[in-house]
């Protein structure tokens, strides 16, 4: 067995542990303080945002000899405005000129036909309205607010509201890192963009419901011991699922990787990057935000219970008891009757008696 794999059979079985929840004020500090960030380059940069939201025009060249920076030089003298050059696979260059009309695509061609030796009649020119981009954007905002609502109430109801809320803020975490990156490279902001912002919140969705299912299963019949806390039991669920986790994360980020940084970086497909920054820079930020962000919130907001601050008091009380009597954890957990028979075994109540059907693990040593 691979070390990985031996080290996801131990931290399932409660072997190990890292105290993620323990240390949660860590993490907290740390998305705050990218959010920030994100929020500061976003505020002061802005959005590069491209020609299917600002309008404008697109010329497509057959293949010359030209350059990029030529084509850059020439574009920028023609039209007064600042123009995004790619070079195309067959010799030819794709130019972006934002805030072009009909008026001045004709002079700008002909310009560009002059100044990079092609002929005219064969520069293919595409105006974009900003009018659509407007409506793409408007359509984005619509789809990302019905998502974030049925997110929510899924939840509530597959779960319970403090895991919604929790996904909920994993979530805005999420997007607001990826715009933010996005404003800190200043990358162009593409249709693409937007799909593929809308496409890391399923993906970020996903890892954290897979923690909440374990949490939800570990926690059944919580009340009825007085071995774990909330907190202790929401600990072992993200251990017992970082390495599956990670394994996912990996496994999505290389081909996105290889997009983005081949694709767009040594091959000069600049296109691929619309899409491929936010899936990398999305699918990150998730895999982190349901670790160390939404379980860890969910604890915070289940240990303001009333109940759940009787059972940490009785276990801490239980605890202080077997310490005065000079017996270990492990000899307290050995006679404790808590638990009674029929409750279901859970991540942090199963014993000796009975192996966990899912995602239980047998209590390590503390």
């Amino acid at each position: 067995m691979s070390r990985l794999g031996s080290l996801g059979s131990r931290l399932y079985r409660g072997e190990v542990a890292y105290d993620f929840i323990g240390k949660r004020k860590i993490w907290y500090g740390v998305s705050i303080l990218i959010t920030i960030t994100a929020i500061v380059a976003l505020a002061v940069g802005g959005l590069n945002m491209g020609i299917e939201f600002k309008g404008g025009a697109v010329f497509t060249t057959p293949s010359t000899s030209a350059t990029v920076a030529q084509a850059e030089e020439s574009a920028v003298s023609a039209s007064g405005h600042q123009a995004i050059v790619q070079k195309l696979g067959n010799g030819g260059l794709r130019i972006q000129i934002t805030e072009v009309d009909l008026a001045k695509s004709d002079a700008i061609k002909t310009e560009l036909a002059k100044d990079l030796k092609v002929p005219e009649e064969k520069i293919n020119a595409d105006l974009v309205g900003p009018s659509w981009g407007e409506q793409i954007a408007n359509k984005a905002w619509t789809g990302l607010g019905v998502f974030m609502i049925l997110v929510v109430i899924y939840l509530a109801i597959a779960f319970e509201w403090r895991m919604a809320i929790a996904a909920l803020v994993a979530l805005i975490h999420d997007i607001t890192i990826t715009v933010g990156i996005y404003a800190l490279v200043g990358f162009e902001v593409t249709p693409g963009t937007v799909i593929g912002l809308l496409t890391i919140l399923g993906y970020s969705l996903y890892d954290t419901v897979v923690v909440f299912d374990s949490l939800k299963e570990g926690t059944k019949g919580i009340t009825k011991q007085t071995r774990w806390t909330y907190s202790e039991i929401a600990n072992r669920s993200i251990n017992g699922t970082l390495v599956r986790s990670i394994n996912t994360t990996v496994v999505a980020l290389l081909p996105v990787a290889g997009l983005l940084f081949i694709g767009g970086g040594v091959l000069g497909a600049g296109m691929l990057n619309d899409i491929s920054l936010s899936l990398f820079v999305g699918l990150a930020a998730g895999a982190y935000s349901s670790i160390f962000i939404a379980t860890p919130l969910v604890a915070d907001l289940k240990e303001r219970e009333p109940q759940m601050k009787a059972l940490k008091k009785r276990i801490l009380a239980k605890r202080a008891a077997a310490a005065a009597k000079g017996e270990s954890a492990e000899d307290e957990q050995s006679h404790d009757d808590d638990v009674p028979v029929d409750a279901a075994p859970t991540a942090a109540v199963v014993g000796q008696r009975q192996q966990p059907r899912g995602h239980g693990r047998t209590p390590g040593k503390r």
